[in-house]
């Protein structure tokens, strides 16, 4: 005859969880022998693997309880369901399990291939990582707002990053990144920008083409991550272009015109 701790060690848990599934009325209590101790047999043993077994496949303790009294068929039925949720869970795991693979690896967690390769590109080419960073999480929002035109906007892209004028764009704005908003580079990039837009307008190509809310909150994410973007738009409306993200040709008022820079 077993002590209740001897029991406990058998079955592989504690003395509390033998106690807590008395509580429950899953597995029955012995009566205290002469010295007030009480005793379990074999028996005993055998039923608490089958409740730790249960309830450690994520079986509720009152659905354990019908279980432990239903006929060897039902039991037997209910084991296979638990076994088939099992293996579900299993696979749902494994599948985080790659995704969190795929989080170490980099962009690839959230990106398709081709907007990966457009984003290696940029790091091969030199371009600061801060500003590869604002182009990933802008590609991210993307894919979840309309992932069915990201073949589209990333063929575009692959074509832009071959211009030598915007790559020259991209690595001036990383130089100017630790920059103060007034600092006269902002002011040679705004004109590299402009020089840019106007030559891409003219051979009839655009900028992503996403309503304006969501273009707004493009533009908050690339303020955030790189402030010199936000008085890059201020100069750039001083030269007929204004957005980030959504980019459309403006008319300077005579006020902005005449705050141009020379």
């Amino acid at each position: 005859m077993l002590t209740i701790g001897e029991l406990a060690s058998y079955a592989g848990v504690t003395v509390r969880a033998v106690r807590h599934y008395h509580a429950k009325g899953l597995l029955p209590e012995p009566e205290r022998d002469h010295s007030g101790y009480r005793r379990y047999d074999a028996g005993a043993v055998v039923e608490l693997i089958r409740i730790r077994t249960l309830a450690e496949a994520g079986v509720p303790l009152s659905r354990v309880r019908e279980l432990l009294q239903a006929g060897d068929e039902e039991f037997g039925a209910a084991v296979t369901d638990i076994d088939k949720r099992l293996r579900a869970e299993i696979r749902q795991r494994q599948r985080h399990r790659e995704r969190i693979r795929r989080l170490a690896s980099g962009d690839s967690l959230a990106l398709p291939a081709e907007v990966v390769q457009i984003l290696d590109r940029l790091r091969t080419l030199g371009v600061d990582e801060r500003i590869v960073r604002v182009e990933r999480d802008g590609w991210i929002l993307l894919a979840a707002h309309s992932p069915e035109r990201i073949p589209e906007w990333a063929a575009r892209k692959r074509t832009q990053i071959t211009d030598p004028p915007l790559i020259d764009f991209y690595l001036t704005l990383g130089q100017a990144l630790d920059r103060a908003d007034s600092d006269p580079e902002l002011v040679h990039l705004a004109d590299k920008l402009a020089a840019y837009i106007t030559h891409m307008a003219e051979d009839g190509g655009s900028d992503t083409d996403v309503e304006p809310p969501f273009a707004e909150l493009m533009d908050t994410l690339a303020f955030d991550t790189a402030p010199p973007a936000r008085r890059l738009v201020q100069l750039l409306r001083t030269r007929g272009w204004t957005g980030w993200t959504r980019l459309e040709h403006v008319v300077p008022t005579p006020a902005e015109g005449a705050t141009r820079p020379r």
